[in-house]
């Protein structure tokens, strides 16, 4: 236990101490200053209430039921009473079963004890339901709360198993659009350098010309296979067989998306040059999911969608009414896919909500140079 937890766990027990100190020395009971003693022993004890939760407060309600033997009796000091409720409530929190109801049964037994030997006035029916109204409460409260902590815990271990998945899958996904434009232009190469060989004795300037357009091809394959380190194809049936989507479908995409209700206010500010196969696939597909955010998020249903190309970046923008995905019971999950799209191309991704209450997202997309 390190000193921080040690202060953490002995901050209560401490301001209970000091308060029954104060009781019991304000009220002046015969044997005050062995309530004192005995009171400053359990809260002692309840210090290692977390470490040693059977043991330690157990022990500690048995000091305080010690005290009408030697102290004044229960019935005059009312810190006690806090002490039974931390007892009760440490028993149901920290264990993880119900061995607490051990300690439970020691502290009734030596209750039936006290009652039955040293307090000598007359017991009945009501003096049960009294020691039940103390102690079961706490206890009950502890064990609602053990439960809540557990379900909080599982839930975000689940969440994050949930987001290390769609990471996964995501990359999956990536790998394998990069890999059909990297198939492409292998096969272009191929195809090119069988035709170089035909010319290289009939026409040895125009086999030149074709050579370089291979080498070409090759740089931004080569290109393409570096972003593929330690990502892998998916399992979800998904074969690759259908053409790798781009910019040039952004039209189309819009279109659906307006077909299926979203009101879409699109401008494109200067001309979409032609980009690299991979950025292409990744600028559609960041274009996809910020639409199908809108769309589901939205409130009005009504999204603006800007796209901004310049010789050297292509910047993404959407922006809608009360769209955040995390505040109206969305997991995510497409943010995180946008996320990996965007930093596998060194780019930059932010996005949330204004103080106008409008969800934005934009995303900026490095145009590498020197790439077909």
């Amino acid at each position: 236990m390190t000193g921080r937890e040690l202060l953490r766990d002995a901050a209560l027990p401490g301001a209970v101490a000091l308060l029954g100190a104060f009781e019991l020395s304000s009220l002046g009971p015969d044997g005050w200053g062995y309530g004192i003693v005995l009171e400053c022993v359990a809260c002692l004890l309840l210090v290692w209430r977390r470490r040693y939760p059977l043991t330690a407060c157990t022990a500690a309600a048995v000091a305080v039921l010690t005290m009408p033997w030697i102290g004044p009796q229960l019935d005059e000091p009312a810190t006690p009473i806090l002490v039974a409720a931390l007892v009760a409530y440490s028993l149901a929190r920290r264990l993880p079963d119900l061995r607490g109801l051990l300690g439970m049964g020691v502290i009734a037994l030596m209750l039936l004890v006290d009652y039955g030997l040293v307090d000598g006035r007359d017991h009945g029916p009501s003096d049960v339901i009294f020691v039940a109204a103390l102690f079961a409460p706490p206890y009950v409260l502890g064990r609602l709360t053990r439960k809540l902590a557990a379900q909080a815990t599982q839930l975000r271990l689940q969440h994050a198993l949930i987001r290390d998945e769609a990471m996964r899958a995501e990359r999956a996904r990536i790998a394998r659009e990069l890999h059909d434009v990297i198939a492409h232009s292998v096969s272009a190469m191929v195809v090119q350098t069988a035709a170089a060989q035909d010319l290289v004795r009939t026409d040895p300037d125009r086999a030149g010309a074709v050579l370089e357009d291979v080498a070409a091809i090759g740089r931004h394959a080569l290109s393409e296979t570096g972003r593929l380190l330690h990502v892998i194809r998916d399992d979800a049936d998904e074969l690759g067989l259908r053409p790798a989507p781009g910019m040039a479908m952004l039209s189309e995409l819009v279109a659906r998306f307006r077909d299926s209700g979203l009101d879409i206010d699109f401008e494109l500010d200067g001309p979409l040059r032609e980009l690299p196969a991979g950025l292409d696939v990744s600028a559609y597909r960041i274009v996809q999911e910020a639409l199908t955010n809108a769309l589901k998020y939205a409130a009005d249903r009504a999204t603006s969608l800007r796209l901004t190309s310049t010789p050297t970046t292509l910047q993404i923008r959407t922006s809608n009414v009360s769209g955040d995905p995390g505040s109206v019971g969305g997991s995510g999950l497409g943010l995180v896919g946008m996320a990996e799209r965007v930093s596998l191309f060194g780019g930059t991704l932010s996005h949330g909500v204004t103080v106008d209450g409008r969800f934005e997202l934009d995303a900026v997309l490095p145009v590498m140079t020197g790439e077909l």
